[in-house]
């Protein structure tokens, strides 16, 4: 699905990832894969991480939310890969305690960080590319949402609000970059156990009831939620755009 298409992948931090999982499915769909990752600390670890993802290479970003940083970023990846065909937003940040404690209680400082990191992020990236001239005709655009973004979910708290700003961000930028041939949609992906979802206070429990209430009455694995990533990567979904998919084995669809 994916042959000769280079997939830059934003935010890869561990092999629980769903981003290991977008990896992992769109290079064994022929993609070339080019990565950033949080922390020159870091560089060995996923350096190891992304070793049997042949050709690939990974570049740190500190500062996604940061203009000059991500511009000089993308020069860099341009003037060494050439123009890319798709870009994988999965980078997100919420302050501990504002995932701990109730949602009335977050911090001004709180909600402009949550909403910066995980949601305008999205929108410098998708400017800074279409600036730099980095995207091949018909290229794809896709970052990461949950359903808490529209559904109260206790503990996701100013995390869905910047989702929501992520998914309204979204529908913007598809009726902009349209003109180009640019598609963008986000991905709403099931409850997985990865690192961040640890931050969440008693998801264990969410797991549950995903598995006791969805329709396939199981909870999504990175592997799925990484095919549902190529597929939107592809030149098979290029009619779709501005829109949110969920791969959560239908748990969006159930009232109680």
């Amino acid at each position: 699905m994916l042959k000769n298409k280079k997939i830059l992948i934003m935010g890869l931090r561990n092999k629980w990832s769903i981003a290991f999982g977008i990896a992992k499915s769109a290079y064994e769909n022929g993609a070339k894969l080019i990565f950033t990752y949080m922390g020159e600390d870091n560089k060995d670890k996923i350096e190891e991480l992304i070793k049997d993802f042949k050709g690939s290479k990974a570049y740190v970003c500190d500062a996604a939310s940061e203009d000059d940083v991500v511009r000089e970023l993308f020069g860099k990846i341009k003037s060494e890969n050439g123009k890319i065909d798709g870009i994988v937003h999965a980078i997100a940040h919420a302050n501990t305690e504002d995932l701990h404690n109730d949602f009335v209680y977050t911090s001004k400082e709180g909600y402009a960080h949550a909403v910066d990191v995980s949601a305008y992020s999205f929108v410098l990236v998708s400017r800074i590319a279409k600036e730099l001239d980095m995207l091949n005709e018909n290229a794809s655009l896709v970052t990461l949402t949950y359903h808490g973004s529209s559904k109260v979910l206790p503990g996701y708290n100013v995390m869905g609000v910047a989702k929501a700003a992520l998914e309204s961000s979204v529908r913007y930028l598809a009726e902009n970059l349209g003109k180009d041939g640019i598609r963008v949609n986000a991905l709403s992906s099931g409850p997985i156990k990865t690192l961040s979802a640890k931050g969440i206070k008693d998801f264990g429990k969410v797991l549950t009831v995903v598995e006791e209430k969805s329709p396939l009455h199981r909870n999504v694995t990175i592997e799925q939620v990484g095919d549902v990533a190529s597929f939107l990567l592809s030149n098979m979904s290029s009619a779709i755009t501005g829109q949110v998919i969920y791969a959560d084995s239908g748990y969006n669809i159930m009232g109680i």
